[in-house]
């Protein structure tokens, strides 16, 4: 056990479950706040995507579509919409995440080209929630993933589940929820081991100030697991450890934490910023400029019957852009 014990702690965190696009945000004002938020005020139905108690009876018949666009022509493709159904006091959503990776050359192992193909991952969601008594509600979330990279190809099955507490009169709102649970359904090569899913477990507080246009999150994640950098030993054997101080105790502590705020400076438009510190943490890096790492950006524009969101991250160098459009079905407000 002991030899065990030392073997697993020489592995690396990242690559060690399969669908980890599950962690990607599926609209744009998550993607604003950090990538990462299970306890926004809002009334925007793709928040549910994340955690299902945060489907609500005001969402009945919106629809929300996203588009994300990342470097090098990868693209991400999202849907949801919701149903309140009034016999039952309980609400239904429907979700789809859709990842374009475009087309990529196929070689074999000498490099020789064998041709074209075009990998991809989806998954689509049901889910539920119900209020209980008057401040709290639950939701569940079915998940079927699949992902196909060429002759590789595999599926799977997940739950989520989850539980929040609204209170309207002061502007503030608690959840926690358990997310990817479940199992590969088939292996990418059809035999061998099934591997684990990217399962999480997140809580987070948001508050509304009364007498400000203000409202902030903090949101942590990876509550099962204190330690969740990505360790590639055999670079840090080569190269030194460069993970950056994350063997200090405070640095392992605040990756789990995502910070943000909301601004609203009318009824029609807010502005979100937000800092996800293991996103920043993870891309530091030696000898250049570290800037604006794990920050995102936003604006909403909410008008009467669309509502419209916009957000952008750094990655070093680089930019992401994300965009989504919420109306309702039947054109009713929202």
């Amino acid at each position: 056990m002991l030899f065990a014990a030392y073997h697993a702690e020489s592995q690396t965190l990242g690559g060690n479950a399969v669908f980890n696009f599950l962690s990607q945000p599926n609209t744009a004002q998550l993607a604003a706040l950090g990538s990462i938020n299970v306890s926004s005020i809002s009334n925007d139905v793709g928040l549910a995507f994340s955690n299902p108690a945060l489907l609500r009876d005001s969402m009945h018949q919106q629809i929300s579509s996203s588009f994300y666009s990342f470097a090098e022509g990868v693209n991400q493709y999202g849907f949801q919409t919701a149903f309140h159904l009034n016999r039952i006091q309980s609400n239904l959503g429907i979700g789809v995440q859709f990842l374009d990776y475009g087309t990529i050359t196929q070689t074999d192992a000498s490099g020789n080209i064998l041709g074209n193909f075009r990998p991809s991952d989806y998954v689509v969601q049901l889910m539920y929630s119900k209020s209980y008594k008057e401040n709290w509600w639950v939701g569940v979330t079915s998940k079927f993933i699949n992902s196909n990279y060429g002759i590789y190809r595999s599926s799977g099955l997940a739950f989520d589940a989850g539980l929040a507490y609204y209170d309207n009169e002061n502007q503030l709102q608690v959840s926690i929820v358990a997310k990817n649970m479940g199992t590969q359904l088939k292996t990418y090569n059809g035999t061998g081991t099934k591997e684990e899913l990217p399962f999480d477990l997140q809580a987070g507080i948001t508050k509304r100030l009364l007498n400000a246009p203000l409202q902030f999150s903090i949101t942590a994640h990876h509550l099962h697991r204190f330690d969740v950098f990505y360790n590639d030993t055999l670079f840090n054997a080569q190269e030194g450890d460069a993970r950056f101080g994350t063997n200090n105790t405070f640095q392992k502590l605040m990756a789990h934490l995502v910070f943000s705020t909301d601004i609203f400076l009318s009824n029609q438009f807010q502005i979100t910023a937000a800092l996800n510190l293991m996103r920043r943490q993870s891309l530091n890096a030696y000898n250049i400029t570290n800037g604006l790492n794990g920050f995102s950006l936003g604006f909403g524009v909410l008008l009467n019957k669309l509502q419209i969101h916009y957000a952008t991250g750094f990655y070093q160098q680089n930019l992401f852009h994300q965009v989504s459009l919420n109306f309702n079905l039947k054109g009713d407000p929202l």
